[in-house]
């Protein structure tokens, strides 16, 4: 297991939250602070990755770290990731207990050469858990397992091919079942057909509410996000509203892409964090709010930018998992800088509390 995190940066995480003496996270305070802020805003960057590509160039994750899961268990953080190989994407485990140092437990979701549709790529990306954003985030069992949603691409490569979106089982987090698949694009209408994205599970009431993004199949193409239900995770049902975040109009922050749903409740509020793509290619984190898991309408705030130039998210700053943690709002997102060869992608966090040295 391979121990990752600040490096030599002296952060610990002291202070968050009223009278909180607890050691931790840490970072200075960000440009702009004392502005009033929306309560789920996290404008204080760590500013450097918690998790990077593994070192070993045989590794799962030796090229780069993606798309970030993150949850209560056993007494302390752990975090779903997607660790890139050259060939494609395969799903990690890492555990923490501040939430900045993450020591690796290994690919725990792996390709397989006899399964056509995790062939090359197999993404893990949520694990049913109390959705309420202000609870301990702890996972919750169907039949006494746990149930996860992941997608896959059949070809190798980054990305390529139209995705699926499926289940998966596991009795320990550390093997797991492949089992039913719920999507498909060829069955969605024009706005999915070019494929599925990142897929997050959201039980309440007895309903399972399966949100995800998708593309079309236009060049460039679009991708937006949409939901389907399910009473018996066996038959999918896809909201006849569909996309329910839309791309928004020339200029604005998501009119290219409204990708990657992390969809928590506080109290009645349904939050839909997500990332925007511009027409200049930056991609930056942004929330969408409802009443219902159907209508949201977006806040007009980014809640993570990209960083200047330079920094570890100067291209890109994607890809929100959402958590609270003693008393304080953690964003973990991608961070990319670079382009093509030069391509740095990993996982950062920003907090709605300042970082301060310990």
């Amino acid at each position: 297991m391979a121990r990752v995190g600040a490096g030599a940066w002296p952060w610990a995480l002291t202070g968050l939250g009223a009278g909180n003496p607890e050691v931790g996270w840490t970072a200075p305070q960000a440009a702009g602070a004392m502005e009033a802020r929306g309560p789920y805003e996290t404008p204080y960057k760590y500013g450097k990755l918690v998790l990077a590509a593994h070192p070993e160039a045989k590794d799962f994750d030796s090229r780069a770290v993606d798309c970030p899961f993150v949850f209560w268990h056993d007494g302390r953080l752990h975090m779903t990731y997607l660790g890139f190989d050259g060939t494609g994407y395969q799903t990690g485990l890492a555990a923490s207990a501040d939430g900045v140092h993450w020591v690796r437990k290994g690919c725990i979701l792996r390709r397989n050469a006899d399964n056509a549709i995790t062939r090359y790529n197999v993404a893990l990306n949520w694990i049913l858990r109390d959705p309420r954003l202000r609870s301990k985030g702890a996972l919750r069992k169907v039949g006494g397992r746990y149930l996860g949603v992941f997608h896959a691409y059949p070809n190798p490569g980054y990305e390529e091919g139209p995705a699926v979106i499926g289940l998966c089982w596991s009795r320990n987090l550390l093997q797991w079942e492949i089992g039913d698949i719920c999507l498909r694009p060829d069955e969605g209408a024009e706005w999915e057909q070019g494929g599925l994205y990142k897929p997050c599970l959201v039980e309440d009431g007895g309903v399972y509410y399966l949100f995800y993004n998708a593309k079309n199949k236009a060049k460039p193409w679009r991708e937006q996000t949409g939901v389907a239900t399910s009473r018996d995770l066996r038959t999918w049902t896809r909201h006849p509203g569909n996309p329910i975040v839309a791309n928004g109009d020339a200029g604005s922050w998501d009119e290219r892409f409204a990708s990657d749903p992390c969809v928590l409740r506080d109290g009645r509020k349904w939050l839909l964090f997500y990332f925007g793509l511009d027409a200049k290619g930056r991609a930056r984190d942004l929330l969408a709010t409802g009443d219902g898991p159907f209508a949201m309408t977006k806040v007009p705030r980014i809640l993570i930018d990209v960083g200047a130039p330079g920094t570890i998210d100067d291209v890109y700053a994607h890809k929100p998992s959402v958590f609270w943690h003693r008393g304080a709002l953690l964003h973990y997102y991608c961070a990319v800088t670079g382009r093509g060869k030069d391509e740095v992608r990993g996982i950062s966090v920003a907090s709605s509390q300042p970082w301060r040295r310990g």
